[in-house]
């Protein structure tokens, strides 16, 4: 090795080294912010089904939970639940877009969603040096569902009718007693959207409804959906990084944010009415998209504010 290779190679360590002092100084602030907070994320998509995203999100939730604030997971597992049904030969109808969830249907639905996915992502997350425990809203007695009522238009006679899609629920209430204990304690909760009736049946629900629902109980500092997409996109297909509730319902009036979107904003905005301080909507095929949102000041996503 020359004087000039060794030269080069101290240089490249100093620069590397002040770059790590450079990124902590700015992320400091925004540590202390959320110190002592609760950080909902909604899990799923893409992140979830590959293994080196999954690896960088399991360390994002560690180093939350090592830097004070108090995270919780909230997962989904749409496809892995289809997979398992057409496994077992259990056929799924679909209503409006909506799966109806049969008494068969919904044992795999907790067996998927509250078994084989909730443990594994738990076991990826203790990998990473963390405290993770897997839960349902069923564990103590954490979250109470009720029947999903739905409408869909029939295509034929334009009239709206009601559906009956079984055993898929929504949040009627939350006892964030529990979530309370394990924030004073080192442990992550990782939840699954499985919760019972009043009526002594399980229910399966949409898992971003039930992280909505989860954050305003906890008056939750941020809810963080991680999805398939960069946030809410405007006409030029550039991000847009804030959205107060009013330009939020009237981008969707105006069939500015469409399809798929839609549902995900109402529920971002159901979430700050409930007491949420902001939801960002972000990219979770990102690679810590989680700390880029939370301890830098440009963000990650679209937040949705009051």
């Amino acid at each position: 090795m020359t004087d000039t290779d060794t030269v080069s190679e101290t240089t490249g360590q100093a620069t590397s080294g002040q770059d790590r002092a450079r990124l902590i100084a700015e992320a400091l602030p925004f540590m202390q912010r959320y110190e002592g907070k609760s950080v909902v994320v909604k899990y799923g998509g893409h992140a979830m089904g590959d293994a080196g995203l999954a690896k960088a999100f399991a360390r994002d939730v560690a180093l939350l939970k090592q830097s004070g604030v108090n995270p919780v997971v909230v997962h989904g597992g749409g496809p892995q639940i289809g997979a398992m049904l057409d496994k077992l030969g259990i056929e799924s109808t679909f209503e409006g877009g909506l799966r109806v969830t049969d008494e068969k249907t919904v044992e795999v639905v907790e067996m998927v969603l509250a078994g084989s996915i909730n443990k594994q992502i738990v076991a990826t997350i203790n990998a990473e040096g963390a405290w993770a425990i897997g839960l349902c809203g069923k564990d103590g007695s954490m979250v109470f569902a009720q029947k999903a009522t739905r409408t869909i238009v029939d295509p034929d006679s334009n009239i709206e009718k009601i559906v009956d899609l079984g055993f898929v629920g929504e949040p009627a209430q939350v006892d964030r007693r529990l979530l309370d204990l394990l924030a004073k304690s080192a442990m992550i909760p990782v939840i699954a959207p499985v919760a019972p009736g009043r009526d002594g049946a399980t229910y399966n629900i949409n898992a971003d409804t039930f992280a909505g629902a989860i954050a305003g109980a906890l008056a939750a500092e941020r809810l963080l959906f991680l999805t398939d997409v960069p946030g809410v996109l405007d006409a030029s297909g550039a991000l847009i990084e804030e959205l107060t509730i009013g330009q939020a319902r009237a981008m969707i009036a105006e069939g500015a944010i469409s399809g798929g979107m839609i549902p995900k904003v109402e529920t971002c905005i159901a979430a700050v009415e409930g007491g949420v301080a902001g939801v960002v909507i972000l990219n979770g095929k990102t690679p810590h998209a989680v700390l880029l949102e939370l301890f830098t000041d440009h963000g990650a996503g679209t937040l949705i504010k009051p």
